[in-house]
C-alpha cells in the first residue's frame, strides 16, 4: 500500500523545481502552496540567493502583498529591468488569482502569458488556500503551460527524521531515530513547529546525545500527543495518570469537544490496530492506513491493541461517537461532565486479550 502523503500531484513539480534550482535553470512562473511553510520559506531564500547578487536585493527583489495588488502594479514590477543582475525575483503573497474580479483576472492572465525571460514571478499562498479553477480556461491554461504549481506538503517519516538529525547536528548534538520519531509524535510533523522545539532542546541538552528526557523537559506537546498519552494510560489501566492528564487539559481551558475529537480518533485507531493484529498485519500497515509520519504512535497503538479485545475496542469507539453527539447539544459544565463520565467509563471497562 502506497503512503497517503506520497499521493500528491504537486510532488513531481516539487522535484522538478528543486532540480531547476540546483542547476540554475529556474523558470519564469511558480505557484507555491501547501502547509509546510518552513520548507517553502527555505526555498524562497534559496531562490533569492541564486537569482539576486548580494547587495542588489533592493533593486531586483520585489515583495508585493496580494491584499492591495493590482494588475497594473504587477505589470510595472515584472517589466522593471534588472540592475547589475541577470534576473529579477517578484514574490506575490496571498493573491487569489481565481477570485479576482474578471477585468483584473483577464489582465493578470495577459501578464502571466508574456512574462519577460529575466523575471521570475512567484505567487505564494500562505493564509489563502490555492486551488486551480479549471472553469477559468485561459488563466488555468497559462498556469499549466507557462508555470509550475509547487506543493510544499508535510514530509514523510524518513525525510523528516533525516532533517531532524541534521538540525541537531548543526547544534552540536546527536539524536537517534527512535527519539526523532518520538519528537515528531510529541510536537507534530510540520517543520515550522519542530524547528523552534529543536532549538530549545539543543540549548537544554547537556550531553552530545539528545535523550527522551531532554525532549520531555522542554518540548511543548501538541494536543493530539497529550490526549494520546491520556488514552494510552486508559488502555494500561493507569487511571491516576489518565485523570491527571485530563485535569491538566481542562485546566488549560482546552475545549471538551476538542479533547473528545482527539479521544475518538485515538480509539478508532486502536480499533484498526486490533483489526490489524487479527489480520496478521503490523505497525507499518497502521502507519500507511492513517498516514502517520512517526512510528512511535503506531507502535504504541499496536501495544495497546494487544491488551484489549475487538469487542471492547469497538464499544469504546461507539461510546466516543455517542458522547460526541450528546455533547453537541450542550455546553460549558455539561460538556465537561460528559467528557469526564466517558473517561470514567472507559477506565472502568475493558476486556483483556
Amino acid at each position: 500500500m502506497a503512503k497517503k502523503y506520497e499521493k500528491n500531484p504537486g510532488q513531481e513539480a516539487y522535484r522538478q523545481f528543486k532540480k531547476a534550482l540546483a542547476q540554475g535553470t529556474l523558470g519564469s512562473l511558480y505557484i507555491f502552496h501547501g502547509e509546510e511553510a518552513y520548507l517553502r520559506d527555505y526555498y524562497l531564500d534559496q531562490m533569492k540567493a541564486k537569482l539576486i547578487p548580494a547587495g542588489m536585493e533592493s533593486f531586483n527583489y520585489h515583495l508585493l502583498p496580494g491584499k492591495t495588488l493590482t494588475a497594473q502594479q504587477l505589470a510595472e514590477t515584472v517589466d522593471a529591468l534588472p540592475m547589475m543582475s541577470q534576473r529579477t525575483l517578484v514574490v506575490v503573497s496571498d493573491y487569489d488569482l481565481f477570485k479576482a474580479p474578471e477585468a483584473e483576472r483577464n489582465a493578470m492572465t495577459q501578464i502571466l502569458s508574456d512574462l519577460p525571460e529575466y523575471c521570475c514571478l512567484v505567487f505564494v499562498y500562505d493564509t489563502v488556500p490555492y486551488k486551480r479553477d479549471a472553469r477559468m480556461k485561459k488563466l488555468s491554461g497559462v498556469i499549466r503551460d507557462k508555470g509550475a504549481e509547487v506543493a510544499f506538503v508535510r514530509q514523510g517519516q524518513s525525510d523528516l527524521v533525516d532533517w531532524i538529525v541534521r538540525r541537531f547536528r548543526a547544534l552540536g548534538h546527536d539524536i537517534d531515530t527512535a527519539d526523532a520519531q518520538y519528537l515528531i509524535f510529541l510536537c507534530g510533523d510540520l517543520m515550522n513547529g519542530l524547528i523552534s522545539e529543536i532549538g530549545k532542546i539543543g540549548a537544554y541538552a547537556q550531553n552530545r546525545r539528545v535523550t527522551r528526557q531532554d525532549i520531555d523537559a522542554v518540548a511543548i506537546p501538541v494536543i493530539d500527543a497529550v490526549v494520546f498519552q491520556m488514552t494510552d494510560a486508559l488502555t494500561r489501566k493507569e487511571m491516576d495518570r489518565a485523570f491527571s492528564v485530563l485535569h491538566d487539559l481542562l485546566r488549560l481551558q482546552q475545549a471538551p469537544i476538542m479533547i473528545l475529537a482527539v479521544l475518538g480518533k485515538h480509539f478508532r485507531q486502536l480499533y484498526t490496530a486490533r483489526v490489524a493484529l487479527e489480520s496478521g498485519e503490523g505497525s507499518r500497515w497502521l502507519m500507511e492506513l492513517w498516514g502517520m509520519r512517526s512510528a512511535y504512535p503506531a507502535d504504541k497503538l499496536m501495544e495497546g491493541a494487544r491488551r484489549h479485545g475487538l469487542d471492547w475496542c469497538r464499544q469504546a469507539m461507539r461510546r466516543c461517537a455517542e458522547t460526541d453527539l450528546a455533547m453537541k447539544s450542550v455546553s460549558g459544565a455539561d460538556a465537561k461532565e460528559l467528557l469526564v463520565s466517558l473517561v470514567l467509563e472507559l477506565a472502568a471497562g475493558g476486556t483483556a486479550c
